[in-house]
Order: structure tokens, then sequence, then C-alpha cells
């Protein structure tokens, strides 16, 4: 699955792409969403939100063509 989570916190510039995959991963098998944020590292309100509200909207993008 590809994704389009931004590389750095828009906010305070943090490196948080890399965890995208991760924190996914730890949803899928039942772990509560503030312990994989805890367990990731994003301690930051404006990152923490970054991955709570964040669609991903890479599947419908790609349904249409230039």
């Amino acid at each position: 699955m590809e994704m389009m989570i931004p590389v750095r916190c828009i906010s305070c510039g943090k490196p948080v792409g890399h965890l995208w995959e991760r924190y996914q991963e730890m949803i899928r098998k039942g772990v509560k969403p503030k312990k994989a944020l805890d367990d990731l590292g994003l301690e930051r309100y404006c990152c923490r939100s970054l991955f709570l509200t964040h669609v991903d909207v890479i599947d419908d993008v790609m349904k249409f063509k230039r």
C-alpha cells in the first residue's frame, strides 16, 4: 500500500513519515491509537493529530488519469 503521509510534521518539522507503516501495523493488530503513538515516540499534539486525522487517498487519486 502506498502512502501520502508527509515526511515531516507540518507544524514542528519532526520527521514522521517513516513511522506511518509501523503505526498502521500496530492499529491492525488491535493496539489502541494512544499506545501506538506513545510507543512510536510521538509526543507533540501536532504530530499525533497528523497521524490520527490522516486519510489515505492515493487509491482514489490513482483512478483519474492525466
